[in-house]
């Protein structure tokens, strides 16, 4: 058993573990608030782990299965994160005594040993769906039985200022006595004069190179054009990362030659068009408009939709790493796939933020 244990510093900081940690995207906007403390995170991946650790020296990162994490009962103010989707691959009330569900049980383990003030449990929306809503009440009933007052929200990321439309169930739970309140957006797609409209991709990387298939660049195309843009670049190191794009075949680099603006391979030659794929595979973002949820597969042509609005290629891994909100000084590490990973598998920075800004509110 790996022991978490008398690493607690006395101070006023609310304190805070992290559980399937990643890349640190969940706890982005607490790392960077001096009223709280993350004094340890928890990570399977060993690359994950370790870009955690590069971004966060300051936390003890324990890299091991979650089940093999016991932890003695220290002051932990707050636990956030969210079991891979995975773990709902169970049915309805037999959740925490099936084996298919213990990433989820682990989590609940944890929190039932450690009572926090509060939790943060986020996941795919499609928890609200599975086994038709019975498998969300149940996990609402059991962060209930240990005392604590649930509640749920879908947020869309692209609300707070993401260039991207990602939807997350966030689920909250607090033993103190008033109702949390969720962030309220600060952006939105219609017409309202209290609200920002929507970022889209192009104020998100504008000013990154339009390098094209397999090729790279380490300079900047041009200075910040914009308030996101600004963010992105402090503390930027002098060269930029990981904007590579990968070598594709010629066949498909003409494919994307001929793609309009989110366009399809139906906008192509016919003898250019792949013989497979599904509908939002091998086509184009939009350059005004928000990007879709990225996946781990950003750089592949043949996954969702992921080719660069005016390049012949897909995005490189800076680019998600924008439409995630990591600023351009944040590490990931390994291979390209893995780096991907990464930044797919994250909560977007700037929906952390939010987060992070309401629960201190319901903390003080």
């Amino acid at each position: 058993m790996i022991r978490l244990k008398n690493i607690l510093k006395m101070s006023n900081k609310f304190k805070i573990l992290d559980l399937f940690s990643g890349v640190g995207g969940l706890s982005y906007g607490f790392a960077h608030d001096d009223n709280f403390e993350i004094v340890a995170g928890n990570e399977i991946l060993p690359d994950m782990a370790k870009a955690y650790s590069l971004n966060h020296p300051t936390v003890k990162m324990y890299n091991c299965d979650i089940k093999n994490l016991e932890i003695k009962r220290d002051d932990i103010d707050l636990i956030i994160g969210g079991p891979p989707c995975q773990a709902f691959s169970t049915a309805g009330k037999r959740l925490i005594n099936d084996p298919r569900g213990q990433l989820f049980q682990e989590y609940y383990r944890i929190l039932k040993e450690l009572n926090p003030k509060l939790f943060l449990f986020e996941n795919v929306k499609g928890l609200l769906s599975m086994q038709k809503g019975e498998l969300l009440q149940t996990i609402l009933s059991l962060f209930e039985s240990l005392g604590y007052k649930v509640k749920y929200e879908v947020l869309n990321s692209a609300d707070y200022g993401v260039p991207q439309l990602r939807e997350r169930v966030i689920i909250i739970g607090t033993k103190l006595n008033k109702d949390f309140e969720y962030p309220k957006p600060t952006h939105s797609n219609k017409k309202d004069d209290n609200l920002k409209p929507y970022l889209t991709l192009s104020e998100a990387i504008n000013d990154l190179p339009l390098i094209k298939s397999n090729e790279e660049s380490f300079e900047y195309k041009t200075k910040a054009n914009n308030e996101f843009q600004e963010l992105m670049r402090i503390k930027a190191p002098e060269k930029l990362m990981d904007h590579n794009s990968p070598k594709n075949n010629e066949k498909l680099v003409k494919l994307m030659e001929c793609l309009p603006d989110g366009g399809t391979p139906q906008d192509a030659p016919e003898e250019l068009r792949p013989k497979s794929g599904f509908k939002n595979t091998y086509c184009r973002l939009w350059w005004e408009k928000p990007a879709p949820t990225i996946t781990r597969n950003l750089s592949t042509p043949s996954s969702s939709r992921c080719i660069h609005p005016k390049a012949p290629r897909p995005l490189t891994t800076r680019e998600g790493a924008r439409i995630q909100c990591f600023p351009d000084n944040y590490i990931f590490y390994g291979s390209r796939s893995s780096r991907n990973l990464q930044i797919g598998n994250a909560v977007p920075t700037f929906l952390s933020i939010a987060l992070k800004d309401s629960i201190k509110q319901h903390l003080k």
